[in-house]
C-alpha cells in the first residue's frame, strides 16, 4: 500500500498541490499535517510511521516536506527501512523500493555520516587550538580572582556570611558555595 504524508508548514499555507500528486501516485491512504519541519513531535508522521507495515512505501511530494535536516531524513529512512517499507519521493529521483534508490539512499548517508564526522574532527582541532593559546571553553567567571580572594576572606573571617556575600558581589549563592567548596579542597 502507497502511503502519503503532505505536510504545510504555517497555517494559512495550502497543501493541495501535494494532496494532488500524492493522489496521482495511487496512495490508498494520506496523511496531513500543519507543522514545521524542524518540530519532532509531529503527531500525523508519528501516527504514519506506527501504521507502516512491510511492503508498504512511504510517499513524499519532496523531501524537505520530511524534514529540511538530512540527519533526520536519514533517521526517517532508517525507520522505514526497520519496518521493510520503501520510500518514495515524487519531486526528487528518491525510490527506496529499487536497488538503485536503496543504493542512492546509502551514499546520501556516507556522505552524512562523514560530514558529521569531519565536524566532530574540526571541533575538536579548534578547541585543541584554543587550549593551547590559553584559551578554555565556558562561561567566563562571575568574579575575578581578586573578588573571590576578598569572599573567602570575609566568610573565613566571619564578617560576612555567604548570603551575605552573595548579595554583595551581585551573584548567586551557589556561586559563592561553590566557591568556597574549591578553597576548602585545595588548602
Amino acid at each position: 500500500m502507497r502511503i502519503g504524508y503532505a505536510r504545510v508548514s504555517a497555517q494559512d499555507q495550502d497543501n493541495t498541490a501535494q494532496i494532488a500528486a500524492l493522489n496521482a501516485a495511487g496512495c490508498g491512504r494520506i496523511f496531513e499535517e500543519k507543522a514545521s519541519a524542524g518540530r519532532w513531535d509531529r503527531p500525523e508522521l508519528s501516527r504514519l510511521l506506527d501504521q507502516l507495515r512491510k511492503d508498504d512505501v512511504l510517499v513524499v511530494w519532496k523531501l524537505d516536506r520530511l524534514s529540511r535536516s538530512l540527519k533526520d531524513v536519514l533517521t526517517l529512512m532508517e525507520t522505514v527501512e526497520k519496518t521493510g517499507a520503501g520510500f518514495l519521493s515524487l519531486t526528487e529521483a528518491v525510490d527506496t523500493t529499487s536497488p538503485a534508490g536503496r543504493m542512492m539512499m546509502q551514499i546520501v548517508g556516507s556522505f552524512a555520516e562523514f560530514e558529521r564526522a569531519m565536524l566532530r574532527e574540526r571541533t575538536r582541532s579548534g578547541l585543541l587550538a584554543a587550549r593551547g593559546e590559553g584559551r578554555i571553553g565556558g562561561r567566563r567567571p562571575k568574579l575575578t580572582a581578586r573578588q573571590q580572594k576578598e569572599i573567602v576572606h570575609l566568610v573565613d573571617s566571619g564578617q560576612k556570611t555567604a548570603a551575605e556575600s552573595a548579595r554583595l558581589f551581585n551573584v548567586h549563592p551557589s556561586t559563592v558555595a561553590r566557591l568556597l567548596a574549591r578553597n576548602k579542597l585545595t588548602n
